[in-house]
């Protein structure tokens, strides 16, 4: 088959290429003339514009946003809806709300544009190991695109599916995010727990690795620690600065709005807030409230 792949990106970059190599033929399309570059080296065809993009491809064309959610995504969208013609296929790969999914749904719907959501994970491994995708769209259209669907996964018949209506891929994804907050946040503190135990002088690169194997706890995040502990022990040159891209807030803005009791979720992304605060203004005021009803002392700043 053949689409194009509009956003170059390190995920978008190696989506198109493990695409190529599968026997697609991709045209790959970024804001970056260096981004529009680096694809060519990896058998991309390189184009300039969105209008270039659809001219060289034969209908229904297939057009696979690979862009950041918000603001970039829904200005593509409107592009495309006065670009593309009736039974063409706009993908969109990013991390999107799934209320805005449902949304460019409607939108392009209204142009007798098909849309497909692909919640998508595997980041930068993508390339090598294949990716998840989590697929909302109209079964026949999803359907269509199942030959990319299918080089783009680990396999043909596993790591990807349909799981619903327009929306319902986005949703999955966002839930996944907030599941894996979770499971990052246990990761972190059982090892951070392990430091502070000095006496026993562990090894927690050694421990990560005997975890890898048979444990109930091995996965492919703890993979990636003993990885990362391999390299760098003690971490120093890493700022304990954790950014959220999004779909931790919306899992819990949607617990929230259902009444469900995710704690966990919550709580993870909220230590995620907790590292970014250097001036902790928090915990200055607790100390002082300490020192003011029972005299207990505190840390003076340098």
């Amino acid at each position: 088959m053949e689409l194009a792949i509009v956003g170059l990106g390190k995920m978008g970059l190696n989506m198109a290429t493990r695409l190529v190599r599968g026997g697609h033929r991709v045209l790959g399309y970024a804001l970056s003339a260096q981004s529009v570059a680096a694809a060519e080296q990896n058998g991309v065809e390189g184009v300039h514009s969105l209008e270039e993009a659809i001219a060289k491809l034969k209908s229904p064309r297939i057009i696979w946003l690979m862009i950041p959610a918000g603001k970039p995504t829904d200005d593509e969208v409107v592009s495309l809806a006065g670009l593309l013609n009736k039974g063409d296929i706009v993908i969109d790969g990013g991390n999107s709300n799934y209320l805005d999914s449902m949304r460019h749904a409607q939108l392009l719907e209204a142009k007798g544009i098909e849309f497909i959501d692909s919640g998508t994970s595997g980041g930068i491994w993508g390339l090598a190991e294949g990716y998840s995708l989590m697929v909302g769209g109209k079964a026949e259209v999803v359907e269509s695109v199942r030959p990319i669907l299918e080089t783009l996964a680990p396999a043909k018949d596993r790591g990807w599916g349909r799981v619903g209506p327009h929306g319902a891929g986005h949703f999955v994804k966002m839930i996944h995010n907030g599941i894996e907050y979770g499971m990052m946040e246990a990761i972190a503190e059982g090892f951070t727990v392990m430091r502070a135990k000095e006496d026993f002088g562990l090894d927690l690169a050694q421990i990560a690795e005997i975890w890898r194997y048979g444990s109930v706890v091995r996965s492919w995040l703890l993979d990636l620690s003993a990885r990362a502990l391999e390299s760098d022990p003690t971490l120093a040159d890493i700022e304990p600065w954790v950014e959220d891209s999004g779909e931790g807030r919306w899992t819990v803005m949607e617990a929230m709005n259902h009444a469900v009791p995710a704690p966990i979720i919550t709580l993870a992304l909220q230590m995620r807030f907790v590292s970014r605060d250097h001036e902790n203004f928090s915990a200055r005021l607790l100390a002082a409230m300490r020192n003011q009803f029972g005299g207990h002392a505190v840390k003076r700043a340098d």
